[in-house]
């Protein structure tokens, strides 16, 4: 046992590392799904059928992409983007590269998420709202996103805690982060110790993450 805690101190530096470069991913790529993923849920909701901005066009197409990215294995998705993570940040491997393709992967899962959220709105309010003579944007602005915020946050959550496992699978390609620590030196060089340390400490962010979640979550709901 000693020698176990020997080994981790003598990699302590590049956890601390590896764990920077997991949450640096993370952020990114949350916050690129927040800026572009909900305007796209709030689209694919406002445009279905019976909606106040009814559009079958652009709820199919959305819909469609959407459809189509969350089709794609991660693993996958990884590969194919490496191109277009060369292109916009110069490279194809490290954090920030991986966090291109992270981002693809969470735009299109927390738009349905927002999607989802905005279906458990009373239609009866949205109805009250439109009779009143409120434009689509005070829709938007002062029912939509004020009734759905527990909801959507709840979503933001899940989506944080779906990128970490994302990201811990990035190390896979030379993405960094806690997943490419555990690859270099709990799989290629069968140490045990490191392995069961970055499980642990994956384990702890996303306890730490959901927790975070359903406190503000349950904070802004005022249901």
């Amino acid at each position: 046992m000693g020698i176990e805690v020997q080994r981790i101190a003598e990699l302590l530096p590049d956890m601390t590392k590896a764990f920077g470069e997991t949450l640096y991913m993370v952020g990114i790529s949350l916050l690129v799904a927040l800026i572009i993923g909900l305007p796209l849920g709030i689209l694919l909701f406002v445009t279905d059928k019976g909606l106040f901005l009814e559009n079958t066009v652009i709820k199919s197409v959305i819909g469609f992409i959407v459809n189509m990215v969350r089709s794609i294995p991660f693993i996958i998705l990884l590969v194919l983007l490496i191109p277009l993570a060369t292109l916009l940040v110069g490279t194809a491997y490290g954090p920030t590269a991986a966090s291109v393709s992270l981002s693809a992967a969470a735009i299109p899962f927390f738009a349905r998420i927002v999607e989802t959220s905005f279906r458990e709105i009373d239609k009866g309010v949205i109805e009250a709202a439109i009779s009143i003579g409120a434009s689509p944007w005070m829709i938007i602005r002062d029912v939509l996103l004020p009734e759905g915020k527990s909801s959507i946050i709840q979503g933001l959550t899940l989506t944080a805690i779906s990128l970490v496992a994302y990201a811990a699978m990035a190390g896979v390609v030379g993405g960094g982060g806690i997943g490419d620590l555990a690859i270099r030196f709990g799989y290629y060089r069968y140490d045990k110790t490191i392995m069961v340390v970055t499980v642990i400490i994956l384990i702890v962010l996303v306890q730490l993450i959901q927790f975070a979640g359903d406190r503000i979550s349950k904070a802004v709901d005022k249901r």
